[in-house]
């Protein structure tokens, strides 16, 4: 009947098969890349932002801090899973004024991912032609050693590893 006719006429879906397995085409490496750390966002007025995230969503929110080496201030929001980063300019050669100029309302800056050991992640990042923004890691708002990868090697995403 109507059963038979259905089954015999619906298509057939086709699994995605492979020698390998996905875990088998990761290539070895001396280094792990750990969780999602932060998602950082850059903010034209980091005060409506801090009550935004404190005041209206009831998130807690950390005090201001400004990391000269980096030419931010910045301002975390803590989530279940992760945080998010505030950042706001400190000075006139911030990378965050430049970002803010041409994204007058902020926007998504960059993805924070732990890795197990940044000194090894760089050694091999270089060897595949990943360019990274410094030459030895910085320090970061969480006290810990810090690198940025190019966006034009990362799909367009700047992304920050931090020394777990």
């Amino acid at each position: 009947g109507l059963l038979s006719r259905l089954q015999t006429s619906a298509p057939t879906l086709r699994t995605l098969s492979s020698s390998k397995s996905f875990s088998q085409n990761i290539s070895s490496c001396l280094w792990k890349l750990g969780r999602l750390n932060h998602v950082a966002i850059a903010v034209p007025d980091l005060e409506k932002a801090q009550s935004l995230y404190k005041d209206v969503l009831g998130a807690q929110v950390s005090e201001t801090v400004a990391l000269p080496e980096h030419g931010v201030y910045t301002v975390f929001v803590e989530l279940g899973n992760t945080k998010l980063e505030l950042l706001h300019p400190l000075g006139e050669k911030s990378p965050i004024a430049s970002f803010l100029q041409k994204n007058k309302t902020g926007g998504m800056h960059h993805i924070c991912i732990e890795v197990d050991d940044i000194k090894a992640a760089m050694t091999e990042l270089k060897k595949k032609k990943i360019r990274i923004l410094s030459e030895e890691p910085k320090i970061g708002a969480h006290g810990k050693p810090v690198i940025f990868l190019h966006p034009k090697d990362c799909h367009g995403v700047l992304v920050e590893l931090e020394q777990a």
